[in-house]
C-alpha cells in the first residue's frame, strides 16, 4: 500500500489533470447506472413515492407477452445484423478495397465508404420512410413500373413486411466504420506473410480462408460487440418509422423500456427491463471473447 501512496504522490499532478474527467464520468455514465440497477427493485415514478418490490417487476417483465414478442424481433434483427452488415459484406468490401493495387484508389474507395455517415441518421430514417411509403413510396413506384404491381403494399404497416422491411434499410449494407475497422486489419497483416503465402500457392479464396480471415479474428470481435449492443439497445428506428407496430410485429426490448418508461411513467418496471438488457449483452460479450480467438490468443493460451 505504500508504493502505491508513493507512486499517486509522484503522479499527483497527472492524477489531478484527469480527476474532472472522471468525476463526470461517474456523475453521467455510472451513477446512472447503479441508479437503474437500484431503481429496479423499486415500484418508482418519477415524482412519486418508490416503494420496494423486489424482484417483482423482473417476474412481470418475464412473463408478459409484449416482452416474448420483443425478444424474437430482436433475435431476428440481431442474426440479421450480425451476418450481413457486420461479417459477409464489410469483410467483403474491405477485402476488394485492400486487393487494389493503386493507392490512390485505396485512398478514395475509403473516403466514399465514410462519406455517407456525414448525413444526419434522421434524415437516413426519413428517407427509407420515403421509400416504404404505401402512396408515394419509391419501392411500389418500381415494382409497378416492370409489372409487379400486385407485390406492392404499406410496407411498414403490414405486420407480415415490418420487421423484413427494417432489417432491408442500410441496403446494400456496406457501414463505414465496420469496413474500415476490417481494412486496418488487414493492411496490418505483414507483407511477408503474404508473400509466402504466394510462394506456397495460397491465393484466391483459399487465401482469404486460410490467413486473411484467421489474421482480423480480433477485428471480427470488436465488431460483433458493437453489432450486439447497438442491435440489443437500439430502438430508435421503430420509434420513429413504427412505434413498435403494427401491433408487436416491430417492438423491440429498448422501445419496449422506452415505452413503459415514457408513456406509462413506470420508471422502476424500465430500470428492470434495463437490467435484463444489460445482462443479456454482458453474457454474449462473454462468449464471444471467449470462444472466439486470434492466433496470437491461441498462442498465448
Amino acid at each position: 500500500m505504500k508504493g502505491i501512496g508513493k507512486n499517486i504522490w509522484r503522479y499527483r499532478y497527472g492524477y489531478l489533470f484527469i480527476l474532472p474527467t472522471m468525476i463526470l464520468l461517474c456523475i453521467f455514465n455510472y451513477y446512472p447506472a447503479f441508479s437503474g440497477l437500484y431503481h429496479s427493485l423499486f415500484d418508482w415514478a418519477v415524482g412519486g413515492e418508490s416503494k420496494f418490490i423486489g424482484l417483482r417487476n423482473f417476474i412481470e417483465i418475464i412473463s408478459d407477452k409484449n416482452f416474448h414478442a420483443s425478444v424474437i424481433n430482436v433475435a431476428k434483427l440481431t442474426i440479421w445484423n450480425l451476418l450481413v452488415p457486420t461479417l459477409i459484406v464489410p469483410i467483403f468490401v474491405a477485402e476488394l478495397i485492400y486487393n487494389l493495387h493503386s493507392q490512390r484508389a485505396k485512398y478514395i474507395y475509403r473516403v466514399l465508404v465514410i462519406t455517407p455517415m456525414v448525413i444526419p441518421g434522421i434524415v437516413n430514417l426519413l428517407i427509407w420512410q420515403f421509400i416504404y411509403d404505401a402512396d408515394y413510396g419509391l419501392l411500389n413506384a418500381i415494382l409497378k413500373s416492370i409489372g409487379l404491381g400486385h407485390l406492392s403494399r404499406s410496407w411498414l404497416g403490414d405486420p407480415n413486411t415490418a420487421l423484413y422491411a427494417i432489417m432491408a434499410m442500410g441496403f446494400p449494407w456496406i457501414g463505414g466504420t465496420t469496413v474500415l475497422i476490417y481494412l486496418a486489419g488487414l493492411m496490418n497483416i505483414p507483407a511477408s506473410v503474404f508473400d509466402a503465402a504466394l510462394i506456397d500457392g495460397v491465393v484466391g479464396l483459399k487465401r482469404f480462408f486460410s490467413i486473411d480471415l484467421p489474421l482480423i479474428t480480433s477485428q471480427i470481435k470488436l465488431n460483433i460487440i458493437l453489432s450486439l449492443i447497438g442491435t440489443i439497445q437500439g430502438y430508435g428506428t421503430m420509434l420513429v418509422l413504427t412505434g413498435g407496430g403494427p401491433g408487436t410485429s416491430t417492438l423491440v426490448p429498448g422501445l419496449y423500456m422506452y415505452q413503459a418508461a415514457f408513456n406509462y411513467g413506470r420508471m422502476g418496471f424500465a430500470s428492470a427491463v434495463g437490467v435484463l438488457l444489460f445482462l443479456v449483452i454482458l453474457i454474449l460479450t462473454i462468449i464471444n471473447m471467449r470462444y472466439i480467438s486470434s492466433p496470437a490468443e491461441y498462442e498465448a493460451q
